[in-house]
C-alpha cells in the first residue's frame, strides 16, 4: 500500500495539472481519490496475482494517471447523447420523438442569444412571448387564435382548467386513454378539478348518449382522438360534426384533443388521423395537439381554435407555469414555416421518412452492406448480411396500426449473439440503436438520415470486429 503516492504528489504531476486546467481543482481532487482507492483495493485483493499491477511509487502514479482522463471525463459526459436511430420507428419516444429540420436547428442557434421574446421592437416595450408562432397557427389550420404550452398533455390541463374547473365534462368512455408513462384522460380531468361524466360503452357511443346527460353542471363535450390504439368490430363513434352541432344547440363549447398534430395529408398512410384544420372546419370550438410527433417540430402542446375561448386560456395563471422557452418557439416557428412554404414533404424529416419509397431504402441497405462486407470478410467471413423485406412504424402514439413497407439490412453473426451486436452498436460514438427481429439484429434506415449512412456501415464493421 506504500507504493501509492499521496493525493498531493499526484496533483503535482504534469498530467494531473493538464487534467486541472481543463475540469478544474475539486474535480480532479475526487477523481485521484477514487482511482488512488481503486489501486489500494486492487492491490489488497491479491496483489501476487495481478502482473499488470504497479510494483512501484512511479509505476502507480503511471497507472493511477492511465485512469484519471476516462474517470473525470465520464463525470462531464453529458446524459443526452445524439443516437442514430436504425430501429425503424419514426417517432420514437425514447429517444426524442421527432428529429429537428436543419432550417428549425438553424433557428435554435439564432435564439440562444438575446431574441425579442417579450419585446415589442416597433414599440421600443415589452411585448407578449405567447403572440409567438401564433399567425402561422391560425394560417396553417385555420384558427382564429392559438396558443402553445410545454406538452399536449399540459394544453389538455389547461383547457380543462381553464373552461371546466368544478363542472362536468362530457367523453364517451371508449376515449378514457392512457397514453405513455402513465398519462391517464381521466387523471388529468381530476388535475383540472373537472369532474368526468362518462357516456356510452367501451366499443360504442352515440351522440344521443350526449345529449342525454348534458345539464345546467355541463361545461363542454371533450372528444379525444384514440392515437395510440384501435377497435374494430363491432363499433360506433359519433362524427366530430355531430358532437359539434349538439354542442351549438345547448351553447356548450367542444374540445378535440388530437394528440398528432396532422396538418401535411398523406394518402393511404395516415388516413385514420385527423387532421387539424379538418377537425376545426367540422366545428370544434379548441383543439389541442403535439408539436413534437406527425408535425415534426420541438416538444410542445398547441391549443388552437375560437379567439374568446383563447384569449381566456392565455390569461389564466396555470399558463405561465406551462408556457415554453425561446429556444421551443424557434424551432416551432420554423418548423411551421416549412408547412407553409409547401416543402414540409422534404424537408421536415418525419413527413420526408413517411415518404421514402422501400427501393430508395433498399439501395442504401445494399451499399452498406457492400462497405461492411469488405471490412469484416478477411477477418469475419462466416457474418451474413441480407436485405429482406419489413415494416416501419410511425410510433409516438400516431395512426396505430400503420406500417410502412422497408427493406431491412439483417445481420447474423454465429460467434455473436443478436443481443451482444446491438449492445456493442449502442456502445459506440455516436450509439447507434437498432432492433432484434427473429433471432437477428435489422436495422431500417428509414428512420437513419442520409448523410448517417457512413457512420452506420463504420459502426456495424467496427461492432462485428
Amino acid at each position: 500500500m506504500r507504493i501509492v503516492p499521496s493525493i498531493e504528489r499526484l496533483r503535482q504531476r504534469a498530467p494531473a495539472q493538464a487534467l486541472e486546467a481543463q475540469f478544474g481543482r475539486e474535480a480532479l481532487l475526487v477523481a485521484l481519490r477514487e482511482e488512488a482507492a481503486a489501486l489500494r483495493a486492487a492491490l489488497a485483493a491479491d496483489p501476487s496475482a495481478v502482473s499488470s499491477l504497479p510494483k512501484t511509487a512511479d509505476e502507480a502514479a503511471t497507472w493511477i494517471e492511465a485512469r484519471l482522463p476516462a474517470r473525470i471525463a465520464g463525470v462531464f459526459a453529458p446524459t443526452l447523447q445524439r443516437v442514430i436511430n436504425a430501429t425503424g420507428v419514426l417517432l420514437h419516444t425514447n429517444l426524442g420523438r421527432a428529429p429537428l429540420a436543419s432550417t428549425a436547428v438553424q433557428q435554435l442557434a439564432e435564439a440562444s442569444g438575446y431574441v425579442s421574446l417579450e419585446y415589442d421592437l416597433d414599440a421600443g416595450t415589452r411585448g407578449a412571448r405567447d403572440v409567438h408562432a401564433e399567425a402561422l397557427l391560425c394560417r396553417l389550420t385555420g384558427a382564429e387564435a392559438a396558443v402553445v404550452v410545454n406538452n399536449n398533455a399540459a394544453a389538455v390541463l389547461l383547457v380543462l382548467t381553464v373552461l371546466a374547473s368544478g363542472r362536468e365534462v362530457v367523453i364517451s368512455r371508449g376515449e378514457l386513454v392512457e397514453i405513455g408513462g402513465g398519462f391517464r384522460v381521466p387523471d388529468v380531468l381530476r388535475a383540472s378539478g373537472a369532474i368526468l361524466r362518462e357516456v356510452g360503452t367501451t366499443n360504442r357511443t352515440r351522440v344521443a348518449d350526449y345529449g342525454a346527460v348534458i345539464s345546467d353542471r355541463t361545461a363542454l363535450l371533450l372528444r379525444v382522438h384514440p392515437s395510440n390504439f384501435r377497435i374494430e368490430g363491432f363499433t360506433e363513434r359519433p362524427g366530430l360534426a355531430e358532437i359539434a352541432a349538439l354542442g351549438t344547440r345547448f351553447n356548450l363549447a367542444v374540445v378535440e384533443d388530437l394528440g398528432s398534430g396532422h396538418l401535411l395529408a398523406l394518402p393511404g398512410v395516415l388516413d385514420s388521423e385527423p387532421g387539424v384544420a379538418n377537425s376545426l372546419a367540422a366545428g370544434a370550438d379548441l383543439v389541442t395537439f403535439s408539436g413534437d410527433k406527425l408535425l415534426g417540430g420541438p416538444q410542445s402542446g398547441i391549443i388552437a381554435g375560437r379567439r374568446e375561448l383563447v384569449t381566456r386560456i392565455r390569461r389564466h395563471p396555470l399558463m405561465r407555469a406551462l408556457r415554453i422557452d425561446k429556444l421551443a418557439y424557434a424551432a416551432l416557428e420554423a418548423t411551421l414555416g416549412e408547412y407553409a412554404r409547401d416543402r414540409a414533404a422534404d424537408t421536415v424529416p418525419v413527413q420526408r421518412m413517411l415518404r421514402l419509397e422501400p427501393t430508395e431504402i433498399d439501395k442504401r441497405a445494399r451499399l452498406i452492406l457492400e462497405r461492411v462486407q469488405a471490412a469484416t470478410s478477411a477477418r469475419e467471413p462466416s457474418v451474413s448480411l441480407t436485405i429482406a423485406d419489413g415494416a416501419s412504424t410511425i410510433g409516438g402514439g400516431s395512426a396505430p396500426g400503420e406500417r410502412l413497407p422497408t427493406r431491412l439490412l439483417a445481420v447474423h453473426a454465429p460467434d455473436l449473439s443478436a443481443d451482444e451486436l446491438a449492445s456493442r452498436l449502442r456502445h459506440l460514438r455516436p450509439p447507434v440503436v437498432a432492433r432484434i427481429a427473429e433471432g437477428r439484429l435489422v436495422l431500417d434506415l428509414r428512420t437513419v438520415a442520409t448523410d448517417e449512412d457512413d457512420l452506420v456501415a463504420t459502426a456495424l464493421a467496427e461492432a462485428l470486429a
